[in-house]
Parts: structure tokens; C-alpha cells; sequence
């Protein structure tokens, strides 16, 4: 097995270690910088609007960026809101960012769910499907390098044809990112990779929506996203990552029991424990499977469990936890990339 692992990078800033945004932004595109060289294959960045805490709302800028600070590792979204972005702007960033980078850039999009980033700017969160749906085939096209006209529900386009292209063809690799049946059925429909946020079923889900689609599995990419942290010991890696893991689970419970788009979401936040319970239970379910923080072979054996349970290609670390700080990022990831890459690249 040769698995593809990144980090993923959120660039949150919350009250409990707040520093001043410039030292956040410039510490973080250094350690994505440092990344690359300790082997990781991919950075992704991952998009919310109006948070507190600064989560990233502008991942072309950073995409650009990285660019220009790096040389080999992919840069991705994980994810943009496609719904919230102009499809003509979006495919003309994703098309400059993939010449400044020489062909390393993958998009990702997906529906998004916190009401507050679609009601606030007059966007009913019932479009968001459809606005999908529709921006993101006119995308493709665009990034495709067809002229295109269209006359949609949401967009309007008169012979338009992006310019510059594109560099990598037929297009740069388009994700969908998705959690329910329905938005998994949509990324295979469309022919788009599936960037996942859930248990390991999801997987299988998603590769079965292909078969359905008439599409072969075996080409197209999977990309798992964990919530990892390691150190030395067991109880070291809880104790360092607890109070920014926990912050982490709480907003998104917060955010999920708004949306109340799945069954069961209202009752997100019922039940998670304290920091100091996390850290005395050293273990943590996180979007259905555990959290993978430990010691390196506790990080093996939790990859393994998760390789034997379905189809994956790619590894999305969720490692730059909120609020922990950049040494200890940079520890984590330095432990990780010589002591569990090596089990999983060969």
C-alpha cells in the first residue's frame, strides 16, 4: 500500500492561545512549508465563513501562496463552499493557482451547512444542492477549456471561456466532499473524487455510487480525514492535543446542531466529555471513528484498522488543531513523518 498523507490546515485562531492573525498566518505557512519537507505529500486548506476564531475564509489566497513557498507537495482544498462562490471566479482562481504551482493544485468543493454563512448573505440553505450542482458543471467546462453559455436557475453565461487555462489536463482533479447518502451519490454521478469526513463506510458508500454510475472505483481517489496527534507517550499526546480537540468537537457540534441536516445532528453536543475526561479516557470518537492520538504504533495500528475497513488513497491529517501551538505542530508532524510514513509507503 502506498497511502498519500497531508495535513490539513484551517488557520483558527480561537480566544484560549490567541495570537496577533499575522504571526498565525505567517507560523502556519511556515510549518506547511516545513511539511513538505518531512515528507508529507499535501497541504489542504479548508474554508467556513464568519467564525470568531478566524477559520480560513479565502483558501485561493493561501493556495497561491503555498504555491510560491513549495515545490513538490499538492495543494487542495478540503473544502471550498461552492455554493457561496461565483463559478466563473472560482475557475479562474483554480486555474491561476494551478499555473503559479505548475500543476499541483486539487480542487475541492462541497454544500457547506452552517446557516449562519448562507442566510447572512441571502442564500437560502435549501439551494445549496442545486447551486452546486449547477456552479460546479460550469466549473469543470471552464476549467476544461470550453467556451461556455449557459442559462441556469442560478448562473447566466454568454460565451465564456476562462483565460489563462488551466495547466494540468483535462482539468485539475475535482473533489466533492459529503456526508449524506444523497451528496455521496452526487460526487460519483458527477465524476468527481470523494473527500471524506466520516466513518470508514462511507467509503464503501461512495464506491458503490460509482458502480451504480456506470463509473470504475479504481479510478477515482478517496480522501479520509482523522484527527491525529502523536507524541512519545500515550499520555503526553492527550495531554497536548486534549483543550484543542475538545474546542475543535464542541464548534463543530455546535455547527451541526444548528444545520440539523441528518437525523441525530440536534444532539451533537450531548454527552462529549471534558477536557480532563479526554484526557483520562485517552480515547475520543471524532465524526465516527477515533481520534488517532498516541504513539506512533498506536497511530499504525489505528491506520491499519482503518485501511482493512475500505477503499482509501489519501490520508488527511487533521493535525494543526485550533489554538495548539506551532512547536508542538511541528513536533507532532516531525514524529509522524519518521515513525509511521515509512509503515504505510512501501
Amino acid at each position: 500500500m502506498n497511502l498519500r498523507f497531508g495535513v490539513l490546515w484551517p488557520f483558527r485562531n480561537p480566544a484560549f492561545n490567541k495570537v496577533p492573525w499575522e504571526q498565525l498566518y505567517r507560523s502556519h505557512l511556515d510549518l506547511i512549508s516545513a511539511s513538505e519537507g518531512l515528507g508529507y505529500d499535501d497541504a489542504w486548506l479548508t474554508e467556513h465563513h464568519f467564525v470568531d476564531d478566524g477559520y480560513s475564509p479565502s483558501l485561493l489566497a493561501i493556495a497561491a501562496a503555498l504555491s510560491q513557498r513549495t515545490t513538490n507537495i499538492r495543494i487542495g482544498t478540503f473544502l471550498v463552499l461552492a455554493p457561496l462562490h461565483n463559478p466563473i471566479r472560482l475557475a479562474e482562481d483554480t486555474a491561476t493557482v494551478d499555473l503559479m504551482s505548475n500543476g499541483r493544485f486539487d480542487l475541492g468543493v462541497g454544500l457547506g451547512y452552517r446557516r449562519k454563512e448562507f442566510s447572512d448573505q441571502g442564500i437560502s440553505h435549501t439551494e445549496r444542492g442545486s447551486r452546486l450542482q449547477e456552479g460546479m458543471a460550469i466549473v469543470q467546462k471552464l476549467l476544461s477549456g470550453e467556451s461556455v453559455t449557459h442559462e441556469g436557475k442560478y448562473y447566466y453565461l454568454n460565451d465564456i471561456k476562462i483565460s489563462p487555462p488551466a495547466l494540468q489536463k483535462p482539468h485539475p482533479p475535482i473533489w466533492l466532499g459529503a456526508i449524506a447518502p444523497k451528496a455521496i451519490e452526487r460526487a460519483a454521478k458527477m465524476g468527481f473524487h470523494f473527500q471524506s469526513v466520516g466513518p470508514a463506510e462511507l467509503n464503501t458508500a461512495y464506491d458503490g455510487a460509482l458502480v451504480a454510475a456506470g463509473r470504475d472505483p479504481q479510478e477515482y481517489n478517496i480522501a479520509a480525514q482523522r484527527a491525529v496527534y502523536v507524541a512519545k507517550s500515550r499520555s503526553q499526546a492527550w495531554e497536548e492535543c486534549a483543550r484543542s480537540l475538545h474546542y475543535l468537537t464542541e464548534c463543530y457540534a455546535k455547527w451541526f446542531a444548528e444545520a440539523n441536516d441528518q437525523e441525530g445532528d440536534d444532539q451533537a453536543l450531548k454527552g462529549l466529555p471534558t477536557v480532563d475526561e479526554m484526557i483520562k479516557a485517552q480515547s475520543f470518537n471524532f465524526f465516527g471513528e477515533d481520534a488517532i492520538v498516541g504513539t506512533p504504533d498506536d497511530a499504525k495500528q489505528m491506520i491499519s484498522d482503518y485501511v482493512s475497513r475500505g477503499r482509501f488513497t489519501h490520508m488527511v491529517l487533521q493535525m494543526a488543531l485550533p489554538g495548539l501551538a506551532p512547536h508542538l505542530i511541528h513536533k507532532s508532524m516531525d514524529i509522524f513523518a519518521k515513525n509511521v510514513l515509512p509503515a504505510f509507503k512501501k
